[in-house]
């Protein structure tokens, strides 16, 4: 809390002294403040004073001329070259194992990793499916490369995969968030993947990350198509969504409170996808017997939704 003492206390401060556009001196005094655990009170303070003296300025070396042509402009992006050899699931599954047997926080490891998933990408489902099979064993420290290589391959195919996991239940809870999450930052969605999520907003134990990651990636779906409200897949989650707000989204208990709250979130979070939904989340906030909060939640649903779509006279003035 607020009220408890602060564990680490640090403070930097330097003094630089610059003679004709050079560092000249420069002394800098480091401390830090530790409150130890109990006996309570007890502290460690340690204090660094270090010092950089200019001597010499060789001036042929002070400015190095660079040939404008050198020069050029380009994205901060990673770069890398496509594979343009044909992948193999065996190759796939060596690189897993060979991830297994380097050292977790080494150079060689997060090279391994992003091949990983560069190489991911080119496989097919059912090439991912039988790699899953022979590599969903767990590495030292119980760590799974392949579970944290596969949000980030953004294939169709990989999101299959990951939607099938999910269901099997063979995974952690934090990593099936870790899922559910990475639906947000795929970036060229397709109607294949919506399709494949839309069956999870129907499962007994569908989490608040659940409903947000899938219509989050319905959002991202619909920015780039036209239309979307017209694609299959689409019409069946926004179907789902309108189906849990019943017909004005009447709850009573505390937990179906929530349910709504969240069903209300995850409509805002679809946006124009679930424009269809304006009518019945215009009743929701018109009708003075649903709680304060639900009434607001669906007011907030129309956040992504475009003026053009709303209807004004479905939240008449003074409610």
């Amino acid at each position: 809390s607020q009220s408890e003492q602060q564990i680490l206390s640090s403070k930097l401060e330097c003094v630089q002294s610059i003679k004709d556009g050079v560092l000249a001196e420069a002394k800098c005094t480091e401390s830090n403040l530790v409150t130890l655990l109990p006996p309570k009170g007890s502290r460690a303070k340690t204090k660094t004073e270090s010092s950089l003296k200019l001597f010499q300025v060789e001036t042929e070396a002070l400015y190095k001329k660079v040939d404008s042509e050198d020069l050029y402009v380009t994205s901060m992006l990673y770069e890398r070259e496509e594979i343009e050899r044909e992948v193999t699931g065996e190759e796939v599954t060596e690189l897993v194992w060979k991830l297994c047997l380097a050292h977790s926080m080494s150079f060689e490891t997060a090279d391994l990793l992003m091949t990983l998933v560069f190489e991911l990408r080119h496989l097919s489902l059912k090439a991912l499916k039988a790699l899953w099979q022979r590599s969903s064993f767990k590495c030292r420290d119980n760590w799974q490369p392949l579970i944290d290589a596969l949000p980030t391959c953004a294939t169709e195919a990989c999101v299959v995969l990951m939607k099938e996991i999910i269901a099997s239940g063979e995974v952690d809870e934090d990593k099936v968030e870790y899922f559910f999450w990475s639906f947000s930052f795929i970036p060229k969605p397709t109607s294949g993947m919506i399709e494949s999520l839309a069956p999870l907003l129907m499962s007994p134990g569908a989490s608040q990350s659940c409903f947000l990651g899938v219509t989050a990636l319905l959002h991202r779906f619909c920015s780039a198509y036209l239309s979307c409200d017209a694609v299959p897949a689409v019409q069946s989650v926004v179907r789902t969504l309108g189906t849990f707000l019943g017909g004005n989204c009447t709850v009573q208990d505390t937990e179906r409170i929530r349910k709504m709250q969240l069903v209300l979130k995850a409509i805002g979070n679809a946006g124009l996808a679930a424009a269809s939904l304006a009518p019945l989340l215009g009743l929701c906030a018109s009708l003075k017997s649903n709680p304060t909060e639900i009434r607001l939640a669906a007011i907030q649903a129309f956040r992504r939704i475009p003026c053009s779509v709303r209807v004004s006279d479905l939240l008449p003035a003074g409610d």
